[in-house]
């Protein structure tokens, strides 16, 4: 896997003086690690959008300061968006340290289609998109995937503990291995508000449920359009 590069720059600005900063493209930073004295930066925007489109919060970054010989391994633990235009208002950086464990969140990858679902027989219940793990920095995995293809009949399911085939040894599942990853329903809902209980999920996503939704107004619709002839 490649590396993923970042430089930035020791900032001198802070509290509302920063928004000066970000009138220049540039977003205020900060570092620190439980070894690390905390250190104010500054990252060229444009740069940082690009970094964190192949980073996200789990992908390591060798980090450059400048005035500074070493680079420093981080990982993205905070950000912090305008809430109307979105732009970056804030970053936080994690430096760690390559020789000790540190706990993550994993991204879920959902990967090809149950044919179930396709037909319209079957809805997804989706009831993690994360998993929470332990291991070496250098043992980080950048996502897991889960292939829905698999699941070939009504409440076929994938739990955590099923994508432990998926890791190395090194790294250790934290999060309960008895929770749905994911699961196939009925398209009623009362199977999809059962699954959701039982997984401890207050607001569910289900896959496959607004399309029939979709479907079922237009029919509503042509019906009453056929009647008014």
């Amino acid at each position: 896997m490649e590396a993923i590069n970042l430089t930035a720059q020791s900032r001198e600005l802070t509290g509302k003086k920063v928004a000066q900063l970000r009138r220049q493209g540039q977003v205020p930073a900060i570092l620190y690690g439980h070894k690390t004295q905390p250190l104010s930066l500054q990252i060229e925007a444009r740069a940082l959008q690009q970094v964190l489109r192949e980073a996200g919060t789990n992908r390591l970054i060798t980090l450059s300061v400048d005035g500074v010989s070493d680079p420093r391994m981080v990982l993205v633990r905070d950000l912090q968006r305008d809430t109307i235009s979105h732009a970056l208002q804030h970053v936080d950086l994690y430096e760690v340290i390559m020789t000790e464990r540190i706990t993550a969140e994993v991204p879920i990858e959902l990967q090809g289609e149950s044919s179930l679902v396709k037909r319209g027989e079957a809805l997804l219940f989706q009831g993690l998109d994360t998993i929470e793990i332990e291991c070496l920095p250098g043992d980080l995995p950048p996502q897991i995937d889960v292939d829905l293809s698999s699941l070939q009949q009504i409440d076929a399911t994938i739990l955590v503990k099923d994508l432990k085939a998926q890791l190395s040894d090194a790294v250790e599942i934290l999060t309960d291995l008895d929770e749905i990853v994911v699961k196939l329903l009925l398209p009623e809902e009362e199977e999809v508000e059962e699954a959701a209980a039982e997984a401890g999920v207050p607001e569910v996503e289900i896959i496959g449920r607004e399309k029939k939704e979709e479907e079922g107004e237009a029919e509503t619709e042509k019906g009453k359009a056929d009647k008014s002839k």
